[in-house]
C-alpha cells in the first residue's frame, strides 16, 4: 500500500505526462520515416541521374500477332556508336542497407518492425515514470539496450563488408570503345549502349547482347554457377550479321540499333532485334544474351553491347525481389503468442486496478495510517500502470535473446565438417538464420529427377530403328546392316539426325587433337558421341551448315531453321538442305509430341518401336523418339516468310514460332528411339531411407514417362517390396472425381498406416489442381508415403510446390 500512497499526483499532470510520451513516440517514428524517406529518395535521385542514358527511352509498340493484336506494349530502343549522344553512366550497384547517416533511423525501424521489441520498448519507457513503475528504471532497458548493440553490431559488419564488395565491383576495370579506341573503365562508368571488350576468365560487368568473338563463328562459352548453380558451360552464339566485327574499324563503322524488352526478372528469357542500317530486322533471343556475373571461359575475347546496367541487369532485379525477410513458423507462433499475453495482461492490469479502487474505496476510514489517494480516474491509471509493469514479466525478457541463439546455431551449422563436400569444396550455408528451427519441423521434400537425383552425365545405351533392337555393343551388328539391310536407309537417316539435329558446338581439343563436344544439354552431346561410335562423326559447325563424316565419306547440310525444344514443344527440328540439294526435317523429342503427328505412311514400324520405347523406359532410360520429312521447295519458300515475321515479334515471340512450326511438324516418318542412361547421384537410395525413417515424406516431379518415373522409383527405393502403388491416370473431371471419391472410400483411414506411393500424370493434375476436388485430392496425396509425378511440365511443378 506504500506504493499506491505514493501516486497521490494530479490527473492533468500524469495525462499530460503521457501525452508528451505518446507525442514523443509518434513524431520520434515519423521523423525516422522522414529520414529514411528523405535519404531514400537522395539515393533514387543520385542512382536515377547516373543510370539515366539518353538511350533509354521507352517507345510505344504494337505487333499484331495472333490474341495480341493492336496492342501497345513499352519496349527499349539502344543506339550503339551514336557519337552524338553522351552516355550517362549506370552500372554503379549498391547492395549494402545502410549509410552513415541513414543507419539510425532505419536501424530503429528494423528492430521495432518486431512486435517483442516494441512490447520491450514501452515497458522500458514506462519504468522511466517514478510514481508509476514498481520495479528499478533498468530493469527491461538494459538488457534490451544490449540486444540492440548486438543487433547493431552485426548489421553495421554485414552492410559493411557489402560495401567493400560494392567498391571492388564498381571499381573493377573494362575495356571500352570511346572515339575510336579501347580505353580502361571502371565498371561503375559502362553505360546502356556501349561496346565493351571482355577477355577470357572474365566476369562480365553487365547485360550484354554478344556481337563478336575471338571463335570461329561467332560462338563464346559462359560458365553460370554463381548465378544459377549449374556448373556445365553454355554455348553462345552471335548473329551472323555481327560476327566478322573483329576489329576496332568494323565496330566503328556498325551503326545500327536494337530493340528488346524492359528490364525484367525472367533470369532465362530474352527478346529482342537488331537493325542494321536499313536492312530487315534480325531476330535476338537468349543465344546472343550474356548476363551480368557470368564468366567468359574457352574464348580469348568478345565484343559485346551493354543492354542492361546496373540495377536493371536481371541478376540485380532478382536480388532485390529475395531480400524479403522470411519468418519461421516457429516465429510467427511466438509472435501470435505475444500478442495474446499483451492482451491478458493488459485485461488483467484493468481488472486488478479496478479491485484496488474498490477496495481502496471501501476501506479509508479503516485503514487511515495508509494514506490512500482519492477513487478518481488519475488513481485508476497509475494503478493501471504499475500493474502493467507488476505484470509485464509473464513475457521474459530473454526472449529478445533469441537473436543471439539463432546467430550461433547459424555458426555451427556453417562450420559443421560433417556437412562439408570435400569433392566440390562446398560447406553448408545458413541462407536465412530465422529458418534454422524449421529445420526439425520438414515434413515434405519436393525433387527434380534430372540433376538433382542424378549425376546428369549421359550415355546412349540402346536403340530402336525401324522395329530393329540395337542394344548396347551392337556396333558390327548395325554397320553389318547399312550395307545390305532392308531398314539400311532407316538407320542411315536415324543416325544422320544423330549427327544433325542438336546444337552442339564441336571444338579441337589443344591437347589430344580429339573432337570436345560443348553442349548446353548433356542429351544432345550423348547422341552426338554415340554417333561417332556407328561411324557418323560431328565435326564442324558454321553459322549456316554442319559437317558430318559417314561411312561413304564427308556430307555437309545447310541448316536452314532450327525449331528449338521447349517445354511446350517437347521437341526439337532442323530444316536442312541436304548435299544431294532436297529439303528435310529432322526432328527428335517425347513419345507423345511426336507419335501423334505421324503420317499414316509413316507408322509403319510404330507398334514395334514404342514397343521397345516403354521397354527402355522400365529400366529407368531417358527416351527421345526419331522422325523425319521431306519438304518441297514451294512450300518451304511460303513457310519461311512465316516464320520469319514470328521471330522478330517482340510480343509472345515463343507463342508466335510455335504456331508457325506447327505447320511443318506434322505428317512426319517414325524412324526409331534411343535409351539414355543418367545414373543416380551417390548414396541416394541410402539418403531417400534416411529420411523416410525420420518420417519426412518425398515427392518426385520429373518430366520422363510413367515407366521410367517407376523405374527411378524403385531405383531410390522410393518404391519398395511391401509399397501399395496407387496409380492416378484420369484425363477427364468425371473419372477424376469418380477415382478420388472411390479410393478415399476403399482406403479410408487405413492409408494412414499403409506405405503408400502414389502415381500421378501430368494431365490428371492438370485437373486436379484447377476443380472443387483440390483440396480433397491434396488431403488424399499428404496420407501417402510417398508421391511421383510424371509428364509434367516446369508450370506443374511449381504450382505443386506451393
Amino acid at each position: 500500500m506504500y506504493i499506491l500512497r505514493s501516486f497521490q499526483y494530479s490527473f492533468c499532470r500524469i495525462m499530460f505526462l503521457v501525452s508528451i510520451l505518446k507525442l514523443t513516440a509518434t513524431y520520434t517514428n515519423c521523423l525516422c520515416l522522414n529520414i529514411n524517406y528523405f535519404f531514400v529518395i537522395k539515393f533514387e535521385m543520385l542512382n536515377w541521374r547516373k543510370k539515366k542514358p539518353s538511350q533509354n527511352v521507352q517507345h510505344k509498340y504494337s505487333d499484331c500477332q495472333g490474341d495480341q493484336e493492336n496492342r501497345q506494349v513499352y519496349f527499349r530502343v539502344i543506339r550503339f556508336n551514336d557519337k552524338e549522344q553522351f552516355k550517362k553512366k549506370s552500372n554503379r550497384i549498391k547492395t549494402a542497407k545502410y549509410g552513415i547517416l541513414s543507419f539510425l533511423p532505419l536501424f530503429i525501424i528494423d528492430q521495432l518492425i518486431k512486435f517483442s521489441n516494441q512490447f520491450f520498448l514501452f515497458i522500458s519507457i514506462l519504468q522511466q515514470i517514478p510514481d508509476a513503475s514498481p520495479v528499478g528504471r533498468f530493469t527491461t532497458l538494459l538488457p534490451l539496450t544490449i540486444k540492440f548493440g548486438f543487433s547493431a553490431i552485426k548489421s553495421i559488419i554485414q552492410d559493411l563488408i557489402k560495401h567493400i564488395k560494392d567498391y571492388k565491383v564498381n571499381h573493377k576495370y573494362v575495356e571500352v570503345l570511346r572515339n575510336g579506341i579501347l580505353v580502361q573503365e571502371r565498371w561503375s562508368e559502362i553505360g546502356i549502349g556501349d561496346i565493351i571488350k571482355v577477355k577470357n576468365n572474365n566476369i562480365i560487368p553487365a547485360d550484354l547482347v554478344l556481337l563478336s568473338s575471338s571463335e570461329l563463328h561467332g560462338i563464346c562459352h559462359i560458365e553460370t554457377k554463381h548465378l544459377d548453380g549449374e556448373h556445365n558451360l553454355k554455348i553462345r552464339q552471335c548473329v551472323k550479321e555481327t560476327s566478322y566485327c573483329k576489329e576496332l574499324k568494323d565496330l566503328i563503322d556498325l551503326n545500327g540499333i536494337i530493340e528488346c524488352e524492359l528490364p525484367n526478372k525472367l533470369f532465362y528469357n530474352f527478346l529482342g532485334r537488331l537493325k542494321i542500317m536499313n536492312n530487315n530486322p534480325i531476330p535476338l533471343d537468349n543465344k546472343q544474351f550474356l548476363l551480368r556475373g557470368s564468366i567468359l571461359r574457352n574464348s580469348k575475347w568478345i565484343y559485346g553491347v551493354v543492354i542492361y546496367s546496373g540495377h536493371e541487369t536481371k541478376i540485380m532485379i532478382n536480388k532485390s525481389l529475395r531480400s524479403v525477410l522470411k519468418e519461421s513458423a516457429m516465429g510467427k507462433i511466438q509472435n501470435s503468442l505475444l500478442k495474446m499475453i499483451f492482451l491478458l495482461i493488459f485485461l488483467l492490469s484493468i481488472t486488478c486496478a479496478l479491485c484496488s479502487l474498490w477496495w481502496i474505496k471501501n476501506s479509508t476510514n479503516k485503514y487511515w495510517y495508509l494514506e490512500q489517494r482519492d477513487v478518481n480516474a488519475y488513481t485508476f491509471l497509475l494503478q493501471s500502470i504499475s500493474f502493467f509493469v507488476i505484470f509485464h514479466n509473464t513475457i521474459p525478457v530473454s526472449y529478445v535473446y533469441i537473436e543471439v541463439v539463432r546467430f550461433l546455431q547459424a555458426w555451427f551449422i556453417n562450420n559443421d565438417i560433417d556437412m562439408y563436400h570435400e569433392e566440390s569444396n562446398t560447406p553448408a550455408k545458413v541462407r536465412s538464420r530465422y529458418l534454422n528451427v524449421e529445420l526439425a519441423k520438414v515434413k515434405y521434400i519436393f525433387s527434380d529427377k534430372t540433376g538433382t537425383l542424378t549425376k546428369n552425365i549421359m550415355k546412349l545405351k540402346h536403340c530402336s530403328i525401324a522395329g530393329e533392337l540395337y542394344p548396347e555393343g551392337s556396333q558390327n551388328k548395325m554397320i553389318y546392316n547399312l550395307i545390305n539391310h532392308s531398314t539400311k536407309n532407316y538407320i542411315l537417316e536415324f543416325l544422320r539426325i544423330m549427327s544433325v539435329c542438336h546444337t552442339v558446338i564441336p571444338e579441337k581439343s589443344k591437347l589430344t587433337d580429339e573432337i570436345v563436344y560443348n553442349a548446353s544439354s548433356p542429351d544432345e552431346q550423348a547422341l552426338v558421341i554415340g554417333s561417332q561410335q556407328f561411324g557418323f562423326t560431328f565435326h564442324t559447325r558454321c553459322p549456316t551448315s554442319v559437317t558430318i563424316t559417314t561411312l561413304n565419306g564427308e556430307e555437309t547440310y545447310e541448316i536452314l531453321n532450327i525449331l528449338e525444344f521447349t517445354n511446350s514443344r517437347k521437341r526439337m527440328s532442323v530444316v536442312v538442305r541436304t548435299p544431294d540439294g532436297q529439303i528435310k526435317l529432322f526432328c527428335k523429342g517425347a513419345d507423345t509430341s511426336i507419335v501423334k503427328r505421324l503420317s499414316k505412311s509413316g507408322e509403319k514400324h510404330k507398334n514395334q518401336t514404342l514397343m521397345h520405347l516403354n521397354d527402355f523406359a522400365r529400366s529407368g532410360y531417358r527416351t527421345l523418339c526419331f522422325a523425319y520429312k521431306n519438304i518441297t521447295e514451294s512450300f518451304y519458300n511460303k513457310w519461311k516468310d512465316e516464320y520469319l515475321k514470328a521471330s522478330v515479334v517482340l510480343i509472345n515471340r515463343e507463342s508466335a514460332k510455335n504456331k508457325v512450326a506447327e505447320k511443318i511438324e506434322k505428317k512426319l516418318t517414325l524412324i526409331g528411339v534411343t535409351a539414355i542412361e543418367n545414373k543416380l547421384q551417390d548414396n541416394v537410395p541410402k539418403t531417400i531411407q534416411s529420411l523416410m525413417c525420420a518420417a519426412i515424406k518425398i515427392w518426385i516431379l520429373t518430366g520422363d514417362k510413367e515407366e521410367t518415373a517407376l523405374n527411378i522409383g524403385l531405383s531410390t527405393t522410393l518404391i519398395t517390396q511391401d509399397s501399395s502403388i496407387i496409380i492416378f491416370d484420369e484425363t477427364k473431371l468425371t473419372d477424376l472425381r469418380h477415382t478420388i471419391n472411390q479410393k478415399m472410400y476403399n482406403l479410408g483411414n487405413t492409408i494412414e498406416t499403409m506405405n503408400c506411393t502414389l502415381i500421378i500424370s501430368g494431365r490428371f493434375l492438370k485437373h486436379a489442381l484447377s476443380s472443387d476436388l483440390k483440396m480433397k485430392f491434396l488431403k488424399f496425396c499428404l496420407n501417402c508415403k510417398s508421391v511421383i509425378c510424371y509428364r509434367i511440365s516446369p508450370k506443374q511443378k511449381a504450382e505443386v510446390g506451393v
